[in-house]
């Protein structure tokens, strides 16, 4: 009779650790599908840049400072960075295009010209796009995060290798109100 409850508890156990390593996996899966769209995203921005960056220095040829740290943040070879990497880089880009934008409002010519204007209209609905992603991605990580912190599932997360994910958050500079000086 002991014989069969310990075979049931074992049973018991293995069927949980089977259903709790496949909602790993579900969400896990979910994380990367996440990140996948905002990374769409973010790449269409990263390839917007240079086109921004070109039109405001044949008119903002005062603002090299802005202009530099915003080259210098897009010049690395986006394929080639890791997750956290892409939102690292991202979060700071996006404290230099706020910064730009701002400093855009001194130059009437530049934001008259055609160019601007569309290239700022794709901006604005790239950053919609990413901002949207951003906020769903960052439900799905709390998802993610919570399942493998929680008691039981934390020791056979930890067993598995899944480790705690990084949401995107809103950088420093983004929160900062953008000072402008005339």
């Amino acid at each position: 009779m002991l014989m069969y409850i310990i075979i049931g508890v074992v049973v018991l156990i293995i069927i949980y650790a089977i259903s709790l390593y496949n909602g790993l996996v579900r969400i896990n899966n979910k994380v990367q599908e996440a990140f996948s769209t905002m990374d769409v995203y973010l790449k269409k921005r990263w390839d917007l840049i240079p086109n921004l960056v070109e039109t405001v220095k044949g008119y903002a040829k005062h603002e090299e400072g802005t202009l530099e740290k915003i080259v210098k943040l897009r010049n690395g070879a986006y394929d080639g960075m890791t997750d956290e990497e892409k939102i690292k880089t991202n979060q700071a880009l996006s404290g230099q295009i706020g910064k730009l934008m701002v400093l855009v409002e001194n130059y009437p010519n530049l934001k008259a010209s055609d160019n601007f204007r569309d290239l700022t209209s794709q901006l604005s609905k790239i950053e919609d796009d990413i901002a949207n992603s951003r906020k769903y991605y960052n439900g799905v990580v709390k998802l993610y995060n919570d399942k493998i912190q929680i008691f039981p599932s934390n020791i056979f997360a930890g067993m598995f290798g899944y480790t705690k994910k990084t949401m995107f958050e809103t950088s420093s500079a983004e929160r900062e109100n953008v000072q402008v000086k005339f």
